[in-house]
């Protein structure tokens, strides 16, 4: 019997990585496409003899010709530091890599997956945010690169399966944590547990009142797998994120905990449009993939706070 041969563009990244793993551990055929802009070598070094595994270096916003049943595109920039570093780029990365990427799927008749992020609602005027808030995005400030490009990708999705009749799933990523992690994507829980273990002071941006959900990596990628195999005709947008809404002053308190640190937490500005409120309803989800997170805050946090330890 064949084996469905799986594209990830974004392979070597964070989430990427880990999409790789679970879909060999599957018994998938699996081709990574990366450029490695912010993907890594390392990440996958695991998984380079596997004869099922396939590592192609390349830039998604170049068309790419390859065979296969399901392709999940998770090709961007993700953390501001890195999308902010070369913001023309990063729209051209959500925009032209779902553009060749549908085109794929298109000529294949592959279904297709596109990770979108819940940045697409901007900074929120409800709390939580379910998939029918069309959001509070500032179009010209220092994210939108990474905000407009994945709404971008979102209208390009829907409009390739209105007018081709492309076989799509949408889902919206809230923050997400674990091992394999940048050490300087400087996305707060990376920040935060590298700050601890190398005792500097934790750095908050605002007060810390401002609120984050957080997923651990496991739990994301079971949603994402999920959500591609779901039912046909069910195309999302579906929020996959954790419900449990913590403060940032509690994040960082809990990361001084586990870690044992002697650091000081201080305050500084907040950076321009960074949203007070991030809790995911994931209301659908539940519904129609059976889904919700299992792994706690403090679990998941001891987990990457131990992968760390050995970059560190």
């Amino acid at each position: 019997m064949r084996k469905n041969r799986v594209l990830v563009t974004g392979g070597a990244g964070f989430l990427g990585s880990h999409l790789c793993d679970r879909l060999i551990e599957s018994g998938n055929d699996v081709i990574c496409v990366d450029n490695l802009f912010t993907g890594s070598k390392d990440n996958i070094r695991h998984l380079l003899d596997n004869p099922y595994f396939e590592f192609i270096r390349h830039d998604v916003t170049q068309p790419i010709f390859v065979e296969c049943d399901q392709i999940y595109n998770l090709a961007c920039p993700a953390s501001p530091i890195q999308y902010q570093r070369d913001p023309i780029y990063t729209t051209k990365t959500s925009i032209y890599g779902a553009f060749n990427a549908l085109g794929l799927a298109k000529r294949t008749g592959a279904r297709i997956l596109q990770s979108s992020t819940s940045e697409v609602y901007g900074d929120p005027e409800c709390n939580p945010q379910p998939e029918s808030y069309r959001g509070r995005v500032n179009t010209i400030g220092p994210r939108s690169c990474y905000d407009e490009g994945k709404r971008v990708a979102e209208t390009l999705f829907f409009d390739y399966h209105r007018q081709h009749g492309v076989d799509i799933k949408v889902m919206r990523i809230f923050n997400t944590y674990g091992p394999r992690m940048d050490i300087g994507d400087g996305r707060v829980v990376s920040n935060f547990i590298v700050q601890a273990l190398r005792g500097q002071d934790i750095t908050i941006y605002g007060d810390g009142s401002q609120t984050r959900s957080f997923c651990y990596v496991d739990d994301l990628i079971e949603g994402m797998i999920r959500l591609m195999n779901s039912r046909e005709g069910f195309t999302g947008p579906v929020n996959i994120g954790n419900p449990g809404e913590f403060t940032i002053k509690q994040l960082a308190e809990m990361v001084v905990e586990l870690t044992g640190t002697n650091s000081k937490i201080i305050y500084e500005d907040l950076p321009v449009d960074d949203p007070t409120q991030r809790k995911p309803d994931i209301t659908l989800a539940k519904k129609e993939l059976n889904w919700e997170p299992t792994v706690a805050l403090r679990d998941g946090l001891q987990k990457t706070i131990d992968y760390f330890k050995g970059v560190i």
